[in-house]
């Protein structure tokens, strides 16, 4: 397989929320675009956090939040980034080594361009590596 970069599969159509935004209306956000996560910025578009279904599974299982429970009660903090220029095999070691399905693609003055998912991961390799017989 060769070497590519992040950039170029990475989803640019991103959905993001403030600390202050509640949890109710960032789940709607992603149920309303069938997205595993929100990632939550500051004014800057810095990454502050990331809101993904697992955190709901958590949500649920220790209580029912009020309705104007904040996602930054929820959120994980310690955003794991990644860079346009990181190749895949390295974003591919970054989710496999830290146990996650979500990584934010940054920019040092942009922010927040993009975001690698496993599925995208998966959805290149199906593309480019023919699948073998069973």
């Amino acid at each position: 397989m060769q070497d590519i970069f992040a950039a170029r599969i990475m989803t640019t159509d991103l959905h993001t929320v403030s600390p202050e935004t509640l949890v109710e209306d960032a789940a709607n956000e992603m149920l309303a675009n069938e997205i595993g996560s929100v990632v939550v910025v500051d004014e800057e578009h810095q990454p502050q956090g990331i809101l993904t279904t697992t955190d709901f599974v958590r949500i649920v299982a220790e209580r029912k939040p009020k309705d104007e429970t904040p996602v930054s009660a929820y959120m994980s903090e310690s955003v794991l980034t990644g860079s346009a220029q990181d190749s895949i095999r390295e974003v591919a070691d970054r989710l496999v080594t830290y146990g996650i399905h979500h990584l934010p693609i940054v920019d040092e003055t942009e922010g927040l361009i993009g975001m690698v998912t496993t599925t995208d991961l998966a959805a290149y390799l199906a593309d480019v590596e023919a699948p073998t017989a069973v």
